[in-house]
């Protein structure tokens, strides 16, 4: 059963996160953006955990349920480790995905009783080795998941440039056998990835860490699931199979993807922050290293000749992004939330139009730009700037004199 799933979610008790992340506003959002499986995020926070035993009940399949949606819900949560090893201090992101309520409600119990402060934030930072965390939620839960997060970015991640680690066996030593999967982030594609012989026992995922609603599903993951069950989903998993294909930002997008510094508008190619040596070349200060860049120094094999397991990706960029850009108008506008509901009743959800929608059915009231801004992205003929330093890279999909040429009179939208 083709399902599409988004492993990494926030709620509304994380930090700069909106307060529409509750069970219905993520159960709407999923509906709207075509994700079948979504993430309960924030699953160690007690208030967040008593709003999904209110809203959702346990289905047969494993999964949590709201009431008549077809959205299934999935427990997990973000942790932020941060603590010492081999004489440098280390700060990892991971998700921790947990099969029942149950269960996570027992691991928190346990952490807190440990001293750890679960209440201050969803995604609480510890002060506890990211191995022996795992330990523990393997030990509470037989069917638990432990996936490291977004695993390149500089500050936060495994394989960070400025607090990571550059294997898997160095982050969790002897528990690796038990690491069965990574998230890419925004900033990386599968493809960055198979360059990396590290990571080539381990399914390589991608999902939103959206902190709104409409960051839902800005990546996924594709499975063709025997059943639609927390168990069938744990299996595939574990014994990396049934993964279809991925969908992707693309990475040049996200904001750690080049390196630079953010305060002196400095952004470099790996090739040019070498020929500094490292140094932002107008204050001197230390250049953050990117993904790029990361990726380049663990990589010890080309993509042609990598032996990973190549399971396809497709890009997208979000629909809101690109109704904006050829309307040439802002992704909040009243235009674009016009053209966008149309599109949805027309195509079903959002995944559906830009992937695989025969754009030849769209009626004549749909302006012709928009849809060449989505056959463009379906192409990749787009325009990036690639982002640096915690600035997001953006992305057109028209120059002022593509769309001046290209401009056909208003349609009934766009008025």
């Amino acid at each position: 059963m083709r399902t599409i799933i988004d492993l990494h979610m926030h709620s509304h008790y994380s930090r700069a996160t909106s307060k529409q992340l509750t069970v219905p506003g993520l159960a709407k959002a999923a509906e709207i953006k075509g994700v079948d499986v979504i993430s309960l995020g924030d699953i160690t926070h007690p208030r967040w955990i008593q709003e999904i035993e209110r809203d959702t009940t346990v289905g047969d399949d494993g999964f949590l349920h709201y009431q008549n949606s077809p959205t299934r819900f999935i427990l997990t949560g973000e942790i932020s480790c941060i603590y010492k090893k081999n004489d440098q201090a280390r700060r990892v992101h991971t998700i921790f995905v947990v099969s029942s309520l149950e269960r996570a409600k027992k691991i928190n119990a346990y952490l807190t009783d440990r001293g750890f402060n679960l209440k201050s934030d969803g995604r609480p930072i510890l002060g506890i080795d990211v191995k022996e965390l795992a330990k523990i939620y393997f030990e509470y839960d037989d069917k638990a998941l432990v996936i490291p997060a977004h695993i390149w970015t500089p500050w936060f991640a495994m394989f960070g440039s400025k607090s990571g680690f550059n294997s898997i066996e160095e982050c969790f030593e002897e528990l690796t056998p038990q690491i069965h999967a990574i998230e890419t982030g925004l900033s990386s594609d599968p493809e960055m990835n198979w360059r990396v012989s590290n990571l080539q026992n381990v399914m390589i995922l991608s999902n939103s860490d959206a902190h709104s609603p409409d960051k839902v599903g800005r990546e996924a993951n594709v499975f063709d699931l025997p059943e639609q069950t927390y168990d069938c989903l744990y299996e595939s998993i574990t014994q990396k199979k049934n993964l279809v294909e991925t969908i992707e930002f693309f990475p040049e997008e996200g904001k750690y993807h080049l390196d630079g510094h953010r305060a002196c508008n400095i952004q470099f190619t790996p090739e040019q922050t070498k020929k500094h040596k490292g140094l932002c070349p107008k204050c001197g200060m230390p250049l953050v290293v990117g993904v790029m860049n990361r990726v380049d120094e663990l990589a010890d094999t080309t993509v042609e000749n990598s032996m990973h397991a190549k399971i396809p990706f497709r890009r997208i960029v979000p629909l809101r992004e690109l109704i904006a850009d050829a309307l040439d108008v802002g992704p909040s506008s009243k235009s674009v939330a016009r053209v966008f509901d149309r599109l949805i009743e027309l195509a079903g959800n959002e995944f559906h139009l830009l992937l695989d929608f025969d754009l030849v059915k769209l009626p004549e009231d749909i302006s012709p730009l928009v849809v060449e801004a989505i056959k463009r992205m379906r192409a990749e003929n787009l325009h990036i700037n690639p982002g640096y330093d915690g600035v997001f890279g953006t992305i057109h999909v028209f120059t002022e004199e593509e769309r001046l040429k290209l401009q056909p009179k208003q349609s009934a939208l766009d008025l």
